[in-house]
């Protein structure tokens, strides 16, 4: 069952799936088109799951489910694995590269590997400051106080000193 991504509780759990380029409008017209028909139809065992999604910034998509209405299972978090599978391949993108990471510079969004992120901070390109995306967040609410942070005030603050 879809509702708006707004209409989810802060304690809905959510997954953050981050592409390792900006997409384009076409492209975020046409994963909205398809989120929106699997989350329709998203079940646990039969039970429908209140769900939703929210493509930001053009490089992030989140999915959730308000557990309080029915659980996750297993079986529903791989099918939704499938859906963003079928976007990398329809795309050209990389979804799923744990080790890439995104952070701020002015208005634009850098998506970089671990290691260049952390050549970046050795020369002082990404300081204490710097916005980073926290993509381990697990709630909704956490989105919005824990996600988009200081790069000091996240498991990114490990590369520093």
């Amino acid at each position: 069952m879809y509702v708006d991504f707004k209409d989810l509780p802060d304690s809905a759990r959510i997954w953050v799936y981050q592409s390792d380029r900006e997409l384009n409008s076409s492209q975020t017209e046409e994963m909205s088109q398809a989120l929106k028909d699997f989350v329709e139809e998203w079940t646990r065992h039969g039970k429908d799951l209140k769900g939703s999604f929210a493509i930001l910034h053009n490089h992030f998509i989140v999915i959730g489910v308000d557990e309080s209405f029915n659980q996750v299972s297993g079986c529903s978090i791989d099918a939704s694995t499938h859906v963003f599978k079928r976007f990398e391949q329809q795309f050209g993108i990389d979804l799923f590269n744990k080790l890439n990471t995104a952070f701020r510079s002015g208005d634009h969004i850098n998506v970089v590997s671990m290691s260049d992120f952390q050549r970046f901070v050795r020369e002082e390109r990404i300081r204490e400051d710097t916005t980073v995306f926290n993509n381990m967040v697990q709630t909704k609410g956490d989105l919005g106080i824990s996600w988009e942070v200081p790069a000091a005030k996240s498991w990114h603050s490990r590369y520093f000193n």
